[in-house]
């Protein structure tokens, strides 16, 4: 990785793991720009950054469908929270579908989170995990439960009938909820959460689809479809762009 960005992530406790996946932070440490490509990878970030060019700022993005280039901005400073999607209904308790490939900037209060929080990420992910840990609902729909429990542990392979069937909820049903709730249908983010999955396969050098693709072709065209280019490319990751794929052996 760049050794001007500075990545760190720490996994959440099991008291909020079904709503939180991971803390990170990332740090621009240059004087200058950095270019980058944010791909999809089915999380729902809650961001706390400053810089040289921008104040202290918290923004909160929905899911991702499609690559995106972004300007990190020099001495860029950033702590997240990456969210599960039950977090949208349990935990911030509204819908996240008008944030779907889009963000919105939150109260600078949010949370009693302040500016002087980016000084520890320790500090952030514990102040962090208590505030959620104290809006946990009392009850969660198993149903939705389980549902999301076999998205994640299948990383997307599993197709909707699969999914309909294991947990007794009617297709029509889920995607109805996944539409609403989210702004897209189960069986696109499942392909989000399969393209990801394959991110650590195309690290690793096999440029050849996995058995959850149908095909090479197939594999190539899921990858290009998320990434904007062929997983050769992508393996290649000229100058870092790929920030997601550049941070994986840390993850």
């Amino acid at each position: 990785m760049d050794k001007d960005l500075n990545f760190k992530l720490t996994r959440p406790d099991k008291s909020v793991s079904d709503f939180v996946e991971s803390f990170w932070l990332l740090h621009n440490q240059s004087d200058q720009d950095k270019d980058i490509v944010v791909l999809p990878d089915g999380r729902l970030e809650l961001t706390f950054s400053k810089s040289e060019a921008e104040p202290f700022h918290i923004v909160r993005s929905g899911i991702e469908t499609f690559p995106s280039k972004v300007v990190l901005k020099a001495k860029t400073l950033m702590f997240a929270i990456s969210f599960k999607l039950l977090a949208t209904e349990y935990i911030f308790q509204n819908v996240v579908s008008n944030l779907l490939n889009y963000a919105e900037y939150m109260p600078l209060n949010f949370w009693d989170f302040t500016e002087k929080d980016l000084e520890n990420f320790d500090g952030f992910c514990e102040k962090a995990s208590k505030k959620i840990h104290s809006l946990l609902p009392k009850n969660i729909d198993e149903r939705k439960q389980k549902l999301f429990d076999l998205i994640y542990a299948s990383k997307g392979s599993l197709t909707v009938k699969e999914l309909s069937q294991s947990v007794y909820w009617n297709s029509r049903q889920i995607n109805r909820y996944f539409n609403q709730q989210y702004g897209i249908s189960l069986k696109l983010y499942c392909n989000i959460l399969r393209f990801r999955g394959s991110l650590d396969h195309i690290a690793q050098g096999q440029l050849f689809p996995e058995s959850h693709f149908t095909d090479q072709s197939h594999f190539i065209r899921e990858i290009k479809k998320f990434s904007g280019v062929v997983p050769k490319e992508l393996l290649k990751n000229k100058n870092d762009r790929f920030i997601q794929f550049s941070v994986l052996d840390r993850e």
